[in-house]
């Protein structure tokens, strides 16, 4: 029906030769132009007179209108026309490409710029936006059972209305930009966009953010292209909204009596015309405002509004652009070149620069300017006050005093706005216009400086759900509170700016204290679970939301421990929050706070939380600060308290530390003994408590070489450790059993022989760790794979590679025992890639950094490197020394494992050394293989035999070389690409 009728329309009374015209009008501010049906034909626009109707839908194409059972619908020109060559193509598909030509005829359009268009027609459809249908990949159709209701007349031009001819150009008084604009292209494409799709567009956001500078901006960008006039109306200096009316008549100028001054006579008087209205700065007088443009959007046809406000309009067709602050670095770029590609420093550097003609960013003054940015949320006018101080005071001084930046920022431009010269005043602009309600509200929000949710923000109010609710609401509409999280997790912050003024006020009304507290109260309250053995893993899985509050959390333990806080609260809060810290890797956190809550224990001495506290305690700095004399004592008396109150939870907890802090500091026959005294208690226990105490005493056998017993421990372990007790168990005991006895388990291995099997045990561990998302269970795995596995297969590119990956980690969680692990595989590579001086000072600070933390494991291996490093730099006596040194710890500390390697390199020094009489050596090298022998090493022994082969081919003692390597060398089974084991097969080579 729809296709004859449309046929019919287009030629009446013509020839077959004729051609169809279909009226492209672009409406209220472009020129019309019309599209012919036969190409190649040419003829004068003409425009008919035709309305389409579709259950109470009607397009009246001479009017330019889309109504909705009689009323129109406001919709901007070009999705007009996009409207119109969909009903004129009868249900069928129109191509993007087609819809793009017609629509924007010559211009370059992206896809972006179309599905503007189509977002507001089907905003404007409401319920019906399905009859606009999408065609996957292809372009739209336009549904329904379209009719031609009547041929309608065109709107006839309100007897009020002024006509442009050529004599009479039309209209702007927007001023020229005083300077370019920074930051803002993709917003003034997007806002051209969407004026040319929807008739009222609203830039919202914060005093500051640059909406009259960008809706300028966009203005003075379309002028060239509309045949329209362009106007400005400032409402800022209006203190009546009664006067809204009079100041857009004026700038239009329109001549109406004083009584006649309305919105709708207004309207009447503009009829017609074509005109771009900018309102800007509406918040002050935002309902005259919005009855003023939805008044100009019902009656004038060809108006368009463009607003700028801290608040929205709220009418019927407005489309809000909130207007983001610019970009800015994050704290992890501050220091590479990329600083300067973001937005907010180069506003930063160009007006420092305009105030000061000599200024250049220097790149040790970079990071320090992005840091400013951010802390300033990216706000233009805030950056603009920043350089301005820069200019005078310097970079670093201002980066110093950010702390009282509504002090700071003063001295803006002389001819700017009274409320935009300093940061304060464009705030109380914005905190005077709300209601006292509003104002309370604002207030206690500003004590979270992570954010926060409605739940959160009633603790903290006192005040209803419903009422919180409205207050929010009404603060984000005002661009005061921003949304800040998903649909499924709403979540609302304030811009730290906006919070930091808001802070002040909340000190300056009394209510301090009270809201404090009650935000202290809350955060216990929402950390609870973290506490409660039976929700913990409830909260590891919802770790996410908790991560959120870390800020939150961080300043309600700083009041409850300041001299006007409430300790006792902030004993409890530390307790609670000890697993938190943990399990979101913050360990050196978790030691800061329940330090400062021991020392503040008061009556809490003694109980649960004292029990809590001394166990992340002790557990912190172990990881931190290496096996002093603190966390010892600490996990003793967690283990006291444990025991006294039944507790086996805080039993395990502190019988693994024990014995973590016993193997770590090389004390095997504490380590052991813990171990075995948590083995008798786990046999009547459950699976998870049998696979850790195989683990425990595992690791302890591994490094007394008892490499059969050990590995067989640890594969017990790996193999039946209940996996759904991993997150829980990583953050109870800081580590993770299977990431552990993975690593662990490479000594054995490696030392066994199984060479292959060794290296990708190592690889599987660093996969394992990696999972767990916990740095210092990724920083086992490097360290045994850097530190042990790939140096002793002489593997230096993965060495180098894990050991890089250590070091950076360790030094961003200030894990200081496994950056020491770090420093001393950078100086072995050194070393062993022909630079030994340049590895000898690496390997004595990681060594150095070892003793101090008392972390030992890796401590005679890399005292062995040391060795060969100094005797490599000519040093060969010093090398000796600490190869001695190296034996004497290990053989006294019953760190076994490694004795044979150690006794060979004392070999290799001697050897330098020229020795008349070969016996020493040869000794070292036979005791050597014994001792490996004697473990089952046999790589340890395949390596000293290579040794004593060489030895002896150097003294003319072939055949004794081949019968020592010879018989080692086949009992080998894989790995046979490995350094080490080619070097032995090359050599019994020659000796064949």
């Amino acid at each position: 029906m729809l296709k004859n009728a449309v046929q019919a329309l287009a030629a009446p009374a013509r020839g077959a030769d004729q051609p169809v015209y279909g009226c492209l009008s672009v409406g209220n501010l472009f020129t019309t132009t019309c599209w012919s049906r036969t190409p190649g034909a040419r003829s004068l626009p003409q425009c008919e007179p035709v309305v389409f109707e579709s259950r109470g839908w009607e397009i009246d194409l001479a009017r330019r209108e889309l109504r909705a059972r009689g009323s129109p619908v406001p919709i901007g020109n070009r999705a007009f026309e996009i409207i119109e060559t969909l009903v004129r193509s009868a249900g069928e598909l129109v191509t993007k490409d087609d819809l793009m030509s017609r629509v924007w005829p010559g211009a370059i359009v992206g896809d972006n710029t179309l599905q503007v268009h189509i977002s507001a027609i089907r905003r404007a459809f409401g319920a019906d936006r399905g009859m606009l249908k999408t065609v996957a990949g292809r372009g739209y159709r336009l549904l329904g059972d379209w009719t031609i209701r009547e041929r309608s007349a065109p709107a006839k031009r309100p007897s009020g209305s002024q006509v442009r001819t050529a004599s009479h150009p039309f209209l702007t008084n927007v001023p020229v930009a005083a300077s370019a604009l920074i930051g803002r292209e993709t917003a003034v494409q997007h806002l051209r966009d969407l004026l040319s799709a929807y008739r009222v567009v609203t830039l919202a956001g914060p005093g500051g953010i640059g909406k009259t500078v960008l809706a300028s901006e966009v203005a003075r960008r379309l002028v060239p292209a509309l045949e329209s006039d362009v106007l400005l109306v400032e409402l800022v200096s209006l203190s009546d909204p009664e006067l809204v009316p009079s100041a857009v008549a004026s700038t239009l100028d329109l001549q109406l009596r004083g009584d006649e001054m309305s919105p709708a006579a207004v309207a009447r008087a503009l009829g017609g015309r074509k005109v771009l209205l900018l309102l800007d700065n509406c918040e002050h007088v935002i309902d005259a405002a919005a009855t003023m443009a939805e008044t100009l959007l019902r009656l004038c046809p060809h108006a368009t509004v463009l607003a700028t406000s801290r608040e929205v309009l709220r009418i019927e067709g407005e489309v809000v652009y909130r207007v983001p602050p610019l970009e800015v670095p994050a704290e992890d770029l501050e220091a590479s070149d990329e600083v300067l590609e973001h937005s907010a420093v180069q506003l930063f550097v160009a007006r420092t620069r305009s105030l000061r003609s000599d200024f250049q960013p220097q790149a040790d003054k970079l990071p320090v300017i992005g840091s400013i940015c951010r802390q300033l949320d990216g706000i233009p006018l805030a950056i603009e006050l920043a350089a301005a101080r820069a200019a005078t005071l310097g970079i670093q001084q201002v980066a110093g005093r950010l702390d009282d930046r509504l002090a700071l920022l003063t001295g803006g431009r002389r001819t700017a706005l009274p409320r935009h010269q300093t940061l304060r005043a464009t705030l109380d602009w914005s905190y005077e216009l709300l209601p006292e309600p509003e104002r309370r509200l604002l207030r206690q929000l500003a004590i979270f400086p992570a954010g926060f949710t409605l739940e959160a923000a009633m603790a903290v109010s006192g005040d209803s759900e419903s009422s919180v609710a409205l207050g929010i609401s009404s603060l984000v509409t005002k661009s005061l509170v921003a949304l800040d999280g998903s649909e499924a997790a709403r979540r609302w912050r304030l811009l730290e700016t906006v919070r930091v003024y808001a802070f002040e006020k909340l000190a300056d009304s009394g209510d301090q204290g009270q809201v404090v507290r009650r935000h202290a109260e809350f955060c216990l309250s929402l950390f609870a679970p973290f506490a409660v053995e039976g929700e913990l893993q409830a909260a590891i899985d919802d770790l996410a939301r908790f991560r959120r509050e870390v800020d939150n959390l961080r300043a309600a333990l700083s009041w409850a421990f300041s001299a006007c806080g409430d300790t006792s609260l902030g004993v409890a809060l530390a307790a609670t929050a000890t697993d938190f810290w943990v399990a979101v890797s913050l360990v050196a956190e978790c030691c800061e706070w329940a330090g400062k809550a021991l020392a503040a224990l008061g009556e809490a001495a003694g109980t649960y939380h004292e029990m809590v506290l001394q166990c992340g305690l002790g557990f912190a700095l172990i990881f931190t600060q290496g096996m002093g004399a603190a966390p010892r004592e600490a996990l003793i008396r967690t283990l006291s308290l444990a025991r006294q109150s039944g507790d086996f939870d805080y039993q395990q907890r502190a019988t693994y530390g024990l014995w973590l802090f016993s193997a770590r500091a090389m004390a095997l026959d504490d380590a052991l003994a813990f171990a075995r005294e948590y083995e008798e208690v786990a046999r009547v226990r459950g699976l998870q408590s049998r696979a850790m105490a195989a683990w425990l005493v595992g690791i302890p056998q591994t490094y007394l070489a008892a490499h059969d017993e050990a590995g067989e421990r640890l594969r017990w372990a790996i193999d039946h450790y209940p996996v759904e007790r991993r997150r829980r168990d990583m953050i109870r005991f800081a580590s993770d059993l299977r990431a552990s006895a993975m690593s662990h388990n490479t000594v054995n291995l490696l030392s066994q022989g199984l060479v292959a099997a060794a290296s990708q045990t190592a690889m599987s561990a660093i996969e394992e760790a990696r999972r767990t998302n916990q740095p210092t269970v990724l920083c086992v795995a490097l360290a045994w794979a850097a530190g042990f596995v790939f140096l002793s297969l002489d593997e230096l590119e993965l060495a180098q590679g894990c050991g890089e990956e250590l070091v950076d980690h360790a030094e961003r969680h200030a894990l200081h025992p496994f950056h020491a692990v770090g420093l001393c595989v950078q100086g072995a590579l050194a070393a062993r890639r022909g630079d030994p001086e340049g590895g000898v000072a690496p390997l004595r600070s990681g060594l150095a950094e070892m003793a101090r933390a008392v972390y030992l494991l890796f401590y005679p291996f890399f005292r062995a490197e040391l060795a060969a490093a100094l005797a490599a730099s000519g040093l060969l006596d010093d090398g000796l020394g600490e190869i001695d040194e190296a034996l004497r710890f290990a053989e006294t500390s019953g760190y076994l494992w490694f004795v044979p390697e150690i006794l060979r390199i004392k070999g290799e020094l001697l050897a330098r050394r020229g020795l008349d009489d070969p016996a020493p050596i040869e000794d070292l090298f036979r005791r050597s293989m014994a001792q490996a022998r004697a473990q089952k090493a046999t790589y340890w022994e395949l390596s000293s035999a290579t040794s004593l082969a060489e030895h002896l081919c150097r003294h003319n003692r072939q055949a004794e070389a081949g019968a020592v390597l010879s018989p080692v060398y086949g009992r080998l089974t894989e790995g046979l690409s490995a350094p080490r084991v080619k070097r032995a097969r090359a050599l019994l080579d020659r000796l064949a």
